[in-house]
């Protein structure tokens, strides 16, 4: 039959009436397939017939491979060398690569603990961050040393103070076995004399950090002053070694202050001086239980540092409380008190300064003015001294005062609503202050000293919450600046400009009557948020209630009658 030629008679062949095989080259024998075991030999005549489960192969034996004989038959006995041997050499490479692991995971570890002091110690080495945002370049001095200088060529931090000696002293490690604590007022001058202090000393050995309300940012904060990562670049647990757990900040820094121990030890034994922390801003920490452990903390540290000459702390702030609260524990701490410059050495400030730099000689009244305005405030007396009109910017700078004190203290009399009531009785107590002290200065027999300049009337701080009936506002009084409390717990106006607001507020017609009144809406609503009113309904139609008593066996004893009785006059007024 032949083959077919197309698709059409290939279909036509595959219906299944129709189905023929074809076959392109006859059978042929194919001989027999020998399995090479014995047991085991198939025979096949011919690979195109399929094997069928008929076959019956044999199934194989249990042991195929079977003990192992030697040439003459007999079997050999079992040796345990040859697993003795894998099992060792097992047992081998593991300790190696244990062993080799443990020694590189030990020898970084030492070699990171190695530089994370060294990265500290670099932290104190000459050259700060501080003194390079401090001011654009430095210029040399006549002594040798070197000033900080701004844009224009001018010295940043041109008055030079009597406490600047005492600070440099400090700064250079001269001074030790105590720690100390700046305050001032905000705008005396404390951070431009650490800065100076620095400066002249390239930075050796000092380090510097702005406080944070968060500890999270101090944290990070003292992490960059000391050039200490946390352990955060650590990659020990490429070896299986555990960095220090995961913490609080407050745990952080006292991991910082251990190396920063081990760094001061080593630096007393070389060279016999200690390091030099400064603090700044340190009332920006919150008076809460977390700014209150973190400030425990660092005064903890400071005692021990003094006492041992490795570190010297100084503590910058402007706020009372903090002193407060250093005071409970201090025993080796030093109170530095920055006030604002005496009236001559503010005047010969600002001629100095005008002469050098605006290439003027100002006239002595218009000084004298200058200073009866701003007083001896170092950051009043910069911006004035750079001004073109120095009388235009202390009204400038008086008129701002009086709104800062008026934006958050004003009152708002008997008209206010009863949903401000906390806000004015915290802006009712500032006003009786501010009067009580303008009130005092009155009765003062000397308000102006040629010499110190202006005296400004102050009172204790008990006496002070005593005039104002409350004791828990004076503090963020100074907090806002508006009253400041220093050292010796005496409050007084903030700066001259916030007294002469006081004058001006309480000189104004009628400030008296409208303080009372606010002060009687106040009461007024404190009264009705104390008061209940309780109303019979049935007593108001001539109704009545009868109250019968009993002894302790219920007999009855008596009764009353509990009825309204009309006033005089109320019913002949009704019959004529």
């Amino acid at each position: 039959m032949a083959h077919p030629r197309s698709f059409t008679a290939l279909r036509h062949l595959l219906r299944p009436n129709h189905v023929h095989i074809y076959t392109t080259r006859p059978r042929i024998p194919i001989p027999p397939l020998v399995i090479s075991n014995p047991h085991h030999t198939i025979i096949r005549t011919n690979y195109n017939l399929p094997v069928t489960p008929s076959d019956a192969l044999p199934a194989p034996p249990d042991e195929p491979d079977g003990p192992k004989k030697n040439k003459d038959g007999k079997q050999e006995p079992f040796s345990f060398g040859p697993t003795a041997f894998k099992m060792f050499e097992a047992a081998l490479t593991t300790f190696a690569s244990v062993g080799i692991l443990g020694v590189v995971g030990y020898s970084y570890t030492i070699y990171y603990k190695r530089q994370v002091l060294a990265k500290i110690e670099h932290a104190f080495a000459p050259g700060d961050p501080v003194l390079d945002l401090a001011a654009v370049a430095k210029q040399g001095t006549p002594s040798g040393g070197e000033e900080l200088v701004d844009d224009e060529g001018h010295r940043q931090h041109w008055v030079l103070r009597e406490e600047q000696e005492l600070l440099d002293a400090i700064v250079c490690g001269q001074a030790k076995g105590q720690y100390h604590l700046l305050v001032g007022e905000k705008g005396t001058g404390k951070s431009s004399m650490l800065i100076d202090a620095m400066a002249k000393i390239d930075g050796e050995g000092v380090a510097m950090l702005e406080a944070h309300a968060d500890p999270e940012i101090f944290r990070i904060r003292l992490g960059k002053a000391l050039d200490f990562e946390f352990h955060e670049d650590n990659i020990g647990s490429l070896f299986s070694i555990r960095g220090p757990r995961d913490a609080s900040a407050l745990l952080d820094v006292e991991r910082a202050f251990n190396k920063l121990e081990k760094v001061a030890l080593k630096r007393r034994n070389a060279i016999g001086r200690p390091l030099i922390l400064i603090i700044n801003s340190t009332h920006l920490l919150r008076d809460d239980e977390a700014g209150r452990d973190l400030l425990e903390l660092l005064q903890q540290r400071a005692e021990a540092w003094a006492a041992g000459s490795l570190v010297t702390t100084i503590f910058n702030s402007d706020d009372y409380w903090v002193y407060e609260r250093l005071k409970q524990y201090a025993t080796r701490m030093n109170i530095i008190k920055i006030l604002d410059l005496s009236k001559p050495r503010a005047l010969e400030a600002l001629r100095n300064y005008r002469s050098k730099y605006k290439n003027e000689i100002p006239d002595s009244k218009i000084l004298e003015q200058v200073y009866d305005m701003v007083g001896g405030r170092l950051s009043f007396l910069s911006r004035v001294a750079k001004s073109h009109d120095m009388l235009q910017t202390c009204a400038e700078i008086c008129r701002m005062e009086k709104t800062w004190f008026l934006n958050q203290c004003w009152i708002l009399g008997m008209e206010m609503d009863d949903d401000v009531m906390d806000q004015q009785k915290y802006a009712s107590a500032a006003m009786v202050l501010a009067k009580a002290l303008v009130e005092m200065e009155t009765e003062m027999e000397t308000r102006y000293d040629p010499v110190k300049g202006h005296i400004l009337p102050q009172m204790p701080l008990h006496k002070a919450r005593q005039v104002m009936t409350r004791a828990d506002f004076i503090q963020s009084y100074d907090s806002i600046n508006v009253f400041t409390i220093d050292s010796n717990a005496m409050v007084r106006a903030d700066s001259v400009p916030m007294m002469n607001a006081f004058r001006e507020i309480v000189g104004e017609p009628g400030f008296g009557e409208f303080l009372d009144a606010t002060l009687e809406r106040i009461g007024d609503i404190e009264s009705l948020g104390r008061t209940r009113e309780l109303t019979i309904k049935d007593l108001w139609d001539q109704g009545k209630y009868r109250v019968r008593m009993s002894d302790a066996l219920g007999r009855e004893k008596g009764g009353l009658v509990f009825e309204i009785v009309p006033k005089e006059g109320e019913g002949e007024g009704e019959e004529g």
